[in-house]
């Protein structure tokens, strides 16, 4: 098994998945990548920040993203979220759009999103690295047999989840997930080549809702 430095509960959780040939296979191709001197983002120790930030057993609500940050300085492991002190990327800023539209939470000045995922919001990428300026070059590399196990034993172990699924890429995982123990929202991607169909989604009165009907304590949104 690969020395994978992630959070005890999920280690347990995926320990199949650290034997399994494809991860062997992701772990030599980072490893390669950085002996050829290319920048890999988000840093080694950030890699599984999602997974430090929220364990499995406080997962209320997946916010599922694509790909890391490849500008420096940007990726720190968590979907959407940047450091404080970065400039708020545009997706970003149409999330807390739509955040003050639908609950009337001011927008943040800056966008690190460590507050959700501290209150179980769990910010996952489906590629959990990327080479520097070169957006989607790790797709091929295997993450996503990695985060689509993570997204089914979420389904599988945990009840009541709300999954919000923005963008195409991001909705077709909903076949990974069992709707009928967890809610599945979808939505346009936030991002601004979307023209503006994320808007009036309304996702956060909703898991919110959803999150109180189950029993489960809602999300302060406020970052």
């Amino acid at each position: 098994m690969p020395d994978v430095k992630i959070e005890a509960s999920w280690k347990a959780a995926l320990a199949e998945e650290f034997e399994k040939p494809y991860f062997q296979i992701l772990i030599d191709f980072l490893k390669k990548e950085k002996a050829a001197g290319k920048v890999i983002f988000p840093p080694g120790p950030l890699i599984f920040n999602a997974f430090e930030c929220t364990p499995i057993d406080g997962v209320k609500v997946v916010i599922l993203g694509q790909d890391p940050y490849h500008n420096p300085g940007e990726a720190m492991g968590l979907s959407f979220s940047v450091p404080k002190g970065v400039k708020v990327p545009p997706s970003l800023k149409n999330i807390y759009q739509e955040l003050f539209t639908d609950l009337q939470i001011p927008k943040a000045e800056h966008g690190d999103l460590s507050n959700w995922a501290r209150q179980g919001v769990f910010l996952l990428n489906t590629m959990l690295t990327v080479e520097q300026k070169q957006a989607g070059s790790h797709q091929k590399a295997g993450w996503h047999f990695f985060t689509d196990a993570v997204i089914q034993t979420l389904s599988e172990k945990r009840e009541h989840l709300v999954f919000m699924l923005w963008g195409n890429p991001a909705r077709k995982k909903a076949e990974l997930i069992d709707g009928n123990k967890h809610l599945i929202l979808e939505a346009a991607h936030p991002s601004p080549l979307a023209g503006g169909a994320f808007f009036n989604c309304k996702h956060f009165s909703k898991a919110n809702a959803y999150l109180k009907e189950h029993g489960m304590g809602e999300i302060d949104w406020k970052v």
